[in-house]
């Protein structure tokens, strides 16, 4: 394993050594330190290489990530994740707003709570909640999951798309054009490799699942007010 401080490196000279990794690299394995809170770390990273992160995290870690895995043992900023294409990304402790904004793949996972707007404009990832989310929720998320262990916030799913929303807890209210679906046999599959895939153990069937009704895809003067 690799160990870099950055205490003494900055952010942009470790990210440009972890870009600059060739495909047939060994040093896959690294450990980031005393991160304090700094911006951007691991952000924009194509390799399938491991990144351990200990301590706090600020805004943007582990955006654009391609294939590698981040994990975060701590708390993290704003955006985390944000435009994911594939891999994993994990953060042990509580995230800000933005989690997993605009991912197309791979998958984002929160151990605890993420602030509001979490998987927001969601395009294909998947985005996996141990705790609660706060308002606006998967707003015009298109494509994609997101599971929410704990409670969601006002105005979950917000004009959304198709998007496939879980959640086991409590939902302050739905956003428009939002609304609660059955839980069929296939979803409860789904719902199940998920959660198994993220290392949570929690019941499929005590979830209850949420999506599009449909009614904003094409304007209609009598959803005027929805618009």
């Amino acid at each position: 394993m690799i160990d870099v401080d950055i205490a003494g490196t900055k952010v942009r000279a470790l990210n440009q050594r972890l870009h600059a990794l060739p495909k047939d690299t060994n040093e896959r394995a690294w450990r980031v330190l005393n991160p304090m809170g700094a911006h951007s770390i691991a952000a924009g990273l194509t390799q399938p290489i491991e990144v351990r992160v200990e301590g706090h995290v600020g805004y943007y870690c582990a955006g654009m990530n391609k294939e590698a895995t981040v994990l975060v043992d701590g708390h993290c900023g704003w955006g985390f994740g944000e435009n994911i294409m594939s891999g994993l990304v994990r953060v042990t402790g509580n995230a800000s707003q933005a989690v997993g904004a605009s991912g197309h793949g791979g998958m984002v996972v929160v151990d605890g709570d993420a602030g509001a707007r979490c998987a927001i404009g969601l395009k294909g990832a998947d985005v996996m909640v141990g705790g609660s989310v706060g308002h606006f929720s998967a707003f015009m998320a298109q494509a994609g999951n997101l599971v929410v262990l704990g409670d969601a916030g006002d105005n979950l799913g917000d004009s959304l798309y198709e998007a496939r929303l879980y959640v086991r807890g409590s939902v302050a209210s739905l956003g428009a054009d939002c609304v609660e679906k059955k839980m069929t046999p296939h979803h409860l599959a789904k719902l199940e490799r998920l959660l198994a895939k993220a290392g949570m153990n929690a019941d499929p069937k005590s979830f209850r699942r949420y999506g599009s009704a449909r009614k904003l895809y094409n304007f209609h003067a009598d959803h005027a007010d929805a618009y």
